[in-house]
């Protein structure tokens, strides 16, 4: 990191003065910066997580059913609605819980700056985004359970990713953005990029309910303070400002504002999951599959294995699991279609272990390799004191710095809601980086390895600076240095957008086919090789839609 990005002698005063910030409390507050999002079908939401509960009767040992998904995230969630429409029972088998049962305080998802048990997957501690504040670690104890945000480790990085029915969209910021159109090319260079900007872009932010905030509503409303200090921020500096589409109820969150509802952005609910205003998938793409009555849910199963069966299609092993991560149970059962829709990292680990384990043998050498995360970097700014940011933020962002075409960066900017006065400005970057890491197996530890460097962030920095080293020069403020350890800058440790593993016309044909094993489908974001561009989860929501329709035509 270079020197010039560090805090001089002269500026001290200056940075105790913009460094103002929350205790512990901000702990959880931190990167509800921008994930890929969720949200609303045509079929009529629920209003409530709880109105999308799952069937009551997991699947059994010895079932034989014409599909199964593995996973109930973004692309899962498309294909089970389109097949279910198309006349298909369904089986979706999840990892994660159901979350449509309220705890002890009668909420179903707890407070983001309040984490407890329900908050961490199979953790001890807490491992927040951003965990440290003046140099000092700020992590909490938690009793071991199948909580809703999985940060799980690599050498080198912590990918964060949403553990229960819904995914990542359970997790993330909402930001729903689709690509523009000149950047698609370099995203799926093998999809017809007409038919995704006429057809499945549409469909997917239809089917998603992405809306755009009331920019009058912005101007005025304490809970975007943050945000409109960073519109001036970059426009001072030249920057375009950007209004980006969500997926949270506009309208309900104008009635916290106004006090005449629950409030849930508004109180902090994000990262560990919302309870009222988001609409994540279960109110969306899960409500109308499960309304056609052909949909049934797993939740707490974990798929172990996947073969060729001696009598036509194929064998998965699943084991149930109770709420410390533990076996219960072991089913084996038989599915005539098997949708891998567990994540980029889910779906790939499992590919890379079944390929190498000679179970699915005739997998290609595709598999693993393209992944990527999304560019993410983190960072923030100390403001000057006339710079206040407001002590009451809404978690879910509605607005990015772009300077993508220039310098390889488009910047979140994300609200640190703590409750008090930070006199600070937090972004997540989504930037250009090249880097492409690849999964292998470890014969030794019968664990999946990915080989990513943390030195392979330092295009993400480099990009992300050429937005942030002009508005601070324009400024005359400084980067913060507290809240990623001690005098570090940048959160280069983590992804929120992890894409690839099993890249689109390359470890599968253009409409996700696995070669070599009929009747073996990938369907999520370990299709799409490392980069949106954007936030991804449109995307990924477009390319099953796109993939689906195509599947349902020729191969039922």
């Amino acid at each position: 990191m270079s020197d010039s990005t560090m805090p001089d002698k002269g500026s001290k005063g200056f940075s105790r003065r913009g460094f103002i910030a929350g205790t512990g409390s901000i702990l959880g507050a931190m990167a509800v910066a921008g994930r890929a999002n969720a949200a609303t079908v045509r079929s009529g939401a629920a209003s409530s997580a709880a109105t999308a509960s799952v069937a009551s009767a997991p699947i059994t040992d010895g079932a034989h059913v014409p599909v199964l998904v593995i996973g109930t995230g973004y692309g899962g969630s498309v294909a089970a609605l389109r097949l279910a429409q198309a006349g298909v029972d369904v089986q979706m088998i999840e990892m994660g819980m159901a979350w449509d049962t309220p705890g002890p305080d009668g909420k179903i998802f707890c407070n983001t700056l309040n984490p407890d048990q329900r908050s961490y997957w199979l953790r001890t501690k807490t491992k927040a985004p951003l965990n440290y504040f003046l140099g000092f670690p700020i992590d909490r104890d938690i009793p071991k359970y199948t909580g809703i945000l999985d940060a799980e480790d690599f050498a080198g990085i912590t990918v964060y990713q949403g553990r229960g029915v819904g995914g990542g969209s359970l997790v993330n910021g909402g930001m729903a953005v689709t690509p523009k159109r000149e950047n698609f090319g370099a995203v799926l260079p093998s999809v017809d990029a007409d038919e995704m900007y006429n057809t499945y872009y549409p469909r997917a932010n239809a089917g998603l309910g992405v809306g755009l905030i009331d920019p009058a509503w912005f101007d005025t409303v304490d809970c975007y303070q943050f945000a409109r200090v960073g519109r001036k921020h970059a426009q001072r500096s030249n920057f375009p400002y950007v209004f980006v589409p969500d997926v949270y109820d506009w309208d309900y969150m104008k009635r916290e504002a106004a006090g005449t509802a629950t409030k849930s952005a508004l109180d902090g609910e994000i990262l560990y999951g919302n309870n009222n205003g988001k609409k994540s998938l279960q109110k969306t793409y899960i409500a109308a599959a499960k309304a056609t009555g052909k949909v049934s849910i797993s939740p707490l199963h974990k798929v172990t294995t996947v073969s060729p069966s001696a009598g036509g299609g194929y064998t998965v092993v699943i084991q149930q699991l109770n709420t410390t991560g533990d076996p219960v149970a072991t089913k084996s059962v038989t599915a005539d279609k098997v949708f891998f829709a567990a994540g980029s990292v889910g779906t790939s680990k499992l590919l890379v272990k079944l390929k190498a384990t000679g179970l699915l043998p005739n997998l290609n050498d595709e598999i693993g390799k393209g992944w990527g995360d999304n560019g993410n970097v983190m960072c923030g700014r100390a403001n000057h004191i006339w710079d206040p940011t407001g002590k009451l933020q809404a978690t879910i962002p509605c607005g990015g710095i772009d300077n993508w075409a220039a310098g390889g960066a488009f910047a979140e900017v994300a609200p640190l809601p703590t409750g008090i006065e930070t006199y600070a400005s937090f972004y997540l970057s989504i930037t250009k980086n090249p880097n492409r890491a690849q999964f292998t197996y470890n014969a030794g530890t019968g664990n999946v390895d990915l080989d990513w460097q943390t030195a392979w962030k330092q295009p993400a920095i480099d990009m992300a600076k050429t937005i942030f080293d002009k508005i601070n020069s324009t400024e005359g403020t400084i980067y913060r240095t507290d809240l990623f350890g001690t005098y570090k800058i940048w959160g280069d440790h983590l992804t929120y957008h992890p894409l690839g593993g099993a890249i689109l016309n390359k470890a599968t044909d253009n409409y996700g086919r696995l070669h070599g094993h009929p009747g073996l489908y990938v369907i999520d974001g370990a299709l799409i090789p490392g980069n949106t561009s954007v936030n991804p989860f449109v995307t990924i929501t477009a390319l099953a839609e796109r993939n689906i329709e195509k599947i349902i035509a020729t191969d039922l």
